[in-house]
């Protein structure tokens, strides 16, 4: 039987490439999420995400591997250790700078992202750990036009659960409140009596948590390496800029859309597809430079 062909493209060509580019869209949503809110509340391109992501599939690696706890735990412990990193780096480093002029944040986290993934380089070697599939989540079903692997949909839905939960707790709760409050006037809300050093710790403990969470899912798909973050972090911050920098929203949409894009770009013009999200970004930012869903400059 001849494979259907759409645009020249075989059909499980075409939604194979769709489905990764959904997985992908999906670590760069999370990932994205985490710098959004960071930089909502504390106007830090933080160079040190990619780190923590990277942190996040390494410590889930270490849990499995040295003391036997399993990857379903890893979900829960990592990114709280991986949130604590971030308490220690904002309290340390970031708050002593928290005055001074943004470029500052940015290369102290890119110092920072350079130092930690020397180390882990040092620890565990260049080359890439394979992490094994969770035996609940192994195998796939056969859909006739393409293989559908489970732990895929897992990392899919997981992904879109958190990111929505993510949107509800700041949008929709009072502690988001207080972080938007923080965010647009923060000299006020600490006047009303709120505590915005707190929330300024709490974000951003709450962002690198998620980039934990997202290289626990991330480390069955992608080999484990020191340089994983640094690979996915240029295409993160290029979601956060389209999205609109700031915009939790924006971030989620903007994430998946892009996975997309770069997905189909894949089974139709590869050679194109390194390039696509950025030619996406230059498009978007010449018609609305504050990004889809960004405030007017």
């Amino acid at each position: 039987m001849d494979t259907v062909q759409i645009f020249g493209v075989a059909a499980p060509v075409l939604f194979s490439q769709i489905l990764l580019g959904v997985i992908n869209g999906s670590f760069y949503a999370l990932l994205s999420l985490g710098l959004s809110i960071i930089f909502g509340l504390l106007n830090i391109a933080n160079f040190a995400h990619g780190v923590q992501y990277m942190m996040g599939a390494f410590l889930s690696y270490v849990l499995l591997t040295y003391f036997g706890i399993s990857y379903w735990w890893a979900l829960l412990i990592v990114p709280i250790f991986v949130g604590m990193s971030g308490v220690v780096i904002e309290q340390l480093f970031l708050k002593r700078i928290a005055d001074a002029d943004h470029l500052y944040g940015l290369l102290l986290t890119f110092g920072i992202a350079l130092m930690v993934a020397a180390l882990f380089r040092i620890i565990f070697g260049a080359s890439g750990i394979p992490y094994q599939v969770p035996a609940a989540l192994s195998g796939g079903t056969r859909l006739g036009f393409m293989f559908l692997p489970h732990y895929r949909v897992w990392v899919v839905g997981a992904s879109l659960v958190l990111c929505i939960a993510t949107w509800a707790i700041i949008e929709r709760t009072r502690i988001g409140s207080y972080l938007r409050a923080a965010t647009e006037n923060p000299t006020m809300s600490e006047a009303l009596g709120v505590n915005v050093p707190y929330l300024v710790t709490l974000a951003y403990a709450f962002g690198a948590a998620l980039a934990g969470i997202a290289g626990v899912l991330a480390a069955p798909i992608y080999q484990v390496n020191p340089d994983m973050g640094n690979d996915l972090l240029i295409i993160v911050f290029a979601v956060v800029v389209i999205g609109g920098v700031g915009s939790i929203a924006g971030s989620i949409v903007t994430g998946y859309i892009l996975g997309i894009v770069e997905g189909v770009t894949k089974a139709f013009y590869p050679e194109a597809a390194a390039i696509s999200i950025f030619l996406v970004m230059v498009v978007i930012l010449a018609i609305k430079p504050s990004g889809i869903f960004g405030r007017p400059l």
